[in-house]
């Protein structure tokens, strides 16, 4: 197994998790243990948002990059694998740190596409067998 995969892997597996647990920690602080109100710039509200996201696109990013991982992957696959982990984290940093999210930011565009970019790239590396 390439340890660029482990480690993109790993990282987004503690991605998802630490954002479950802050989420829990942050609701026993601020009362509501379930649900959340949608005012864009509550942390909460960014932490839900975050740790939603991320569910929706770290497991398939995790199942490619270990399959690609197990295959002896070429230099650009292990560029993808990097790219998408790292647009992963920038999305997230980027619903955190901003004051709210009613609001475009580029480093959260700059997540989000390259996320996509990114996880396309290693798709179609997938259907065409490399």
């Amino acid at each position: 197994m390439n340890s660029i995969a482990l480690a993109c892997t790993c990282v987004l597996g503690l991605l998802l998790f630490v954002l479950g647990l802050t989420i829990t920690v942050t609701r026993s602080r601020v009362g509501p243990l379930s649900g959340y109100a949608p005012e864009p710039d509550r942390l909460l509200t960014k932490l839900v948002r975050a740790h939603g996201n991320t569910a929706e696109y770290a497991p398939f990013l995790a199942v490619l990059i270990l399959y690609f991982g197990s295959q002896n992957p070429p230099h650009w696959q292990l560029g993808c694998m990097a790219g998408a982990t790292a647009c992963r984290l920038l999305l997230v940093a980027s619903l955190l740190a901003w004051p709210t999210m009613s609001k475009p930011n580029p480093a959260r565009a700059i997540g989000a596409l390259g996320t996509y970019a990114f996880g396309v790239a290693l798709c179609i590396a997938l259907l065409a067998g490399r």
